[in-house]
């Protein structure tokens, strides 16, 4: 019987040990992870399932990451590493990544390291410093913190990750851009142009700018040239031309905007010529069909005291440009249109000259630059165009200020009719300055109410922009300089949207917590002409319940406005609307609009484009073309007799709207330049909305540091400021009775047992 009970404990200790290697097994083998955060932050997002899931070609990730560094850092590499074992579990066979070990670069470094460090260095991966404390006494050091992204023969790279924000986002567009690249480059029938214009003469004068190796670019750039036609498919051709010896590329220098130079005769100190007067181009121009970008290889820098100089630009970074500037060329990215005509904010500002001051122009520049990571940007000419160009899928109209005809209503209708979308951004009101007099330092600008007949189509569609300026007693709180008394005062015209008058039911809002609005104007949704329409609508956000409007004379005087004395007068005003659906044509049962003819003054009188001259001669290509298939008719009333079928889309396939009373939010004192701020993602996001990539627009702002608690009133406040200072202190009292009573009660059965 003894014997039975060892042997009995031996097979339960056996058993015990099988599932404890059964469960360490499941362990390694069964991966499970349970994100418990409200927005998802440590899951991939579906988008970067469908990126891996979808892989047709190896994709390889190598991790160039120091070990054991400091904190932060240290939990970015761990974040990144479970980030990329996810990515795996969600992918097909093709996806695949390794992390090198790489060490900084003080101490002594095993040969694995060295190369390791090599292979980062070819890829463009550099070490960083970063700040150490230890031991209270601060230390730097360098360290690898990147990545490279190979897919077939394109590379991309992130060659700094010093925070995890926004990293998911990063890797998973690159994946979707080198997958949109190979699928371009292999359908791409015609090749990448890339033209080096490069003057001989410019060797004369290559000593007296401090330029040694100048004339060597041309070779370099040809080895460049090869090295990124293997990455490209072959799909590259390099051309080398001098227009020094060939006069007749001056028209294309001037074309393409190619940087020239031109010297007088350049003389010795004996007053002998040593260069004759002249002038030499250099630049490199990539071009694929009509769309072409101009690469400087010259940099001209304006130096106080020292005047004009010329620096050689650095070949690493050339290459690099040569990239990005073919990416561009090649539309990777899907197409977004921008009208440039029409008075809207210009996307970029002047080049500013050296050594010139020139007014500064508002633009949109940070704006422009985010969306170009993601989007090809087509800048849209309404009056010199035709028609909206095709490819386009959604359009951007940013606070135009002038008056569209019936013909150019008509294109934008039309465009929506496609099933295309519309990013409106209108004004309320245009600011006009008055030119200041020494008598008048502070005269207050005029504001011009916008009238630019797009207002008819909106009606249309059930939505309208009202001539209005929307104040709010939450709003941004400026900080005013200690010369003026300091503190801060309140901009009502820069309204504060909270949380709660967020709609996060649509997806690409979903983790907006808060914007800032800047001289918006009230937008209404007509919802009698929507619910006809058969449409929908849906308010984006709205101001707080504390908000007025400013309409008729508009002073924006901050120590003139003055919030409205009772609560009644104030309430919430939508300032941003979305609409979808089929929408309905305003141009329905009209006749199709004429295209202005472009006048122009011959003797007084204005000549018409088609007509012909008394002896008969054709003057355009069209009427040249009539003629020569036997066309007899001259009578334009003849054509009345014809019948254009379908050349009016009546009713579209489903399109999108989003309008907004304001073009102000998406200038630079708005929208920063890393597109960090909430600001900047809800425009991106808007826009992944407009191109049906709602996925993208919650995986970007998902991580987003804006994350504000919800609002509680006074009562709630007091509440709590009481509980936790009396209140905790009574609990704590009563708990103590309590355990009193209860020991007490315990200690008379006790006795009252041992009584008996």
């Amino acid at each position: 019987m003894t014997k039975r009970k060892r042997y009995n404990k031996y097979y339960r200790f056996g058993a015990y040990l099988l599932v404890v290697v059964l469960l360490n097994v499941a362990g390694v083998t069964l991966f499970f992870r349970a994100d418990l955060t409200a927005d998802n932050i440590y899951s991939l997002s579906k988008a970067s399932k469908q990126a891996v899931a979808s892989l047709r070609e190896p994709l390889t990730i190598n991790v160039f990451f120091t070990k054991n560094l400091p904190a932060p850092h240290n939990n970015t590499e761990r974040y990144l590493h479970d980030m990329l074992e996810e990515y795996s579990i969600h992918s097909n066979r093709y996806f695949n990544y390794r992390f090198y070990d790489v060490s900084a670069e003080e101490g002594d470094i095993d040969d694995e390291a060295k190369k390791n460090q090599q292979m980062a260095r070819n890829y463009g991966i550099f070490p960083v410093q970063i700040q150490n404390i230890e031991q209270d006494e601060v230390k730097f050091q360098n360290a690898y913190m990147g990545l490279v992204l190979i897919h077939g023969d394109v590379i991309e790279k992130i060659p700094t990750i010093t925070t995890t924000e926004d990293l998911e986002y990063q890797i998973t567009s690159k994946i979707e851009k080198m997958s949109n690249k190979i699928s371009t480059l292999l359908n791409m029938e015609e090749t990448v142009q890339l033209k080096l214009f490069f003057s001989s003469s410019i060797e004369a004068v290559a000593p007296q700018l401090r330029m040694e190796g100048l004339m060597d670019m041309p070779r370099k750039i040809e080895e460049m040239a090869n090295r990124l036609n293997e990455k490209y498919y072959r799909k590259l051709a390099l051309s080398i031309l001098d227009p020094s010896t060939d006069p007749s590329l001056e028209g294309l220098v001037t074309r393409y905007n190619v940087l020239t130079l031109r010297w007088p005769s350049l003389k010795d100190a004996m007053g002998n010529e040593v260069v004759p007067p002249g002038h030499a181009s250099a630049g490199l121009v990539v071009e694929k069909g009509d769309k072409s970008q101009t690469i400087s290889l010259i940099r001209v820098i304006n130096l106080p005291l020292f005047g004009t100089q010329y620096q050689m630009a650095n070949l690493n970074e050339i290459e690099e440009q040569i990239g990005e500037v073919i990416d561009d060329v090649i539309d990777i990215n899907k197409k977004i249109g921008y009208l440039s005509s029409h008075g809207t904010i210009p996307l970029r500002g002047m080049p500013q000259i050296p050594g010139m001051q020139q007014p500064q122009e508002e633009n949109l520049g940070n704006f422009s630059r985010l969306i170009s990571s993601d989007y090809s940007i087509v800048e849209v000419n309404l009056k010199e165009e035709d028609a909206i160009p095709e490819g386009i899928d959604c359009l951007i109209l940013a606070g135009p200020k002038e008056e569209f005809n019936d013909y150019e209503l008509f294109q934008i209708d039309q465009f929506l009719m496609k099933g295309k979308s519309l990013a409106l951004f209108l004004d309320a009101y245009q600011e006009i300055r008055l030119p200041q007099t020494q008598s008048q330092f502070s005269r207050q600008p005029m504001f011009r109410p916008i009238n630019t007949g797009i207002e008819k189509l909106l009606g249309h569609y059930g939505a309208e922009v009202e001539k209005a300026y929307v104040l709010d007693k939450s709003c941004y709180e400026q900080r005013v300089p200690q010369i003026y008394g300091g503190g801060t005062r309140s901009l009502y015209f820069a309204p504060l949207i909270k949380n709660e008058k967020i709609n996060d039911d649509l997806p690409f809002m979903k983790n907006i917590k808060g914007l800032v609005m800047l001289l918006s104007a009230p937008v209404k949704l007509d919802k009698s002409a929507i619910a006809e329409n058969g449409l929908r609508g849906n308010v984006v956000f709205s101001s707080s319940d504390q908000s007025w409007l400013m309409k008729g004379r508009i002073d924006l005087n901050m120590w003139a406005m003055r919030p409205p004395a009772n609560d009644t007068d104030m309430e919430s005003y939508p300032m941003a609307v979305l609409i979808d659906g089929e929408f309905p044509s305003y141009f329905a049962g009209k006749e199709i609009p004429e295209r202005p003819a472009e006048e122009k003054e011959e003797e007084g009188e204005p000549a018409t484009e088609g007509t012909t001259t008394d002896t008969g001669d054709v003057k355009d290509e069209d009427s040249a073309q009539l003629a020569d298939i036997g066309s007899e008719v001259n009578d334009t009333e003849t054509f009345k007799d014809f019948t254009p079928v379908g050349a009016v889309i009546d009713r579209g396939s489903l399109g999108k709207i989003f309008l907004a009373g304001s073009a102000e939010i998406l200038k630079d004192n708005v929208i920063d330049e890393k597109g960090s701020s909430t600001n900047a993602m809800f425009i991106l996001n808007v826009l992944d909305n407009l191109n049906n990539r709602d996925e993208y627009a919650e995986m970007r702002s998902k991580t987003q540091r804006f994350n504000p608690l919800k609002e509680t009133g006074p009562g709630v406040k007091a509440f709590v400021k009481t509980f936790n200072v009396a209140g905790l202190p009574v609990l704590v009292v009563v708990f103590g009775i309590i355990v009193w009573v209860r020991r007490t009660a315990r200690k008379k059965a006790i006795q009252a047992m041992f009584s008996r």
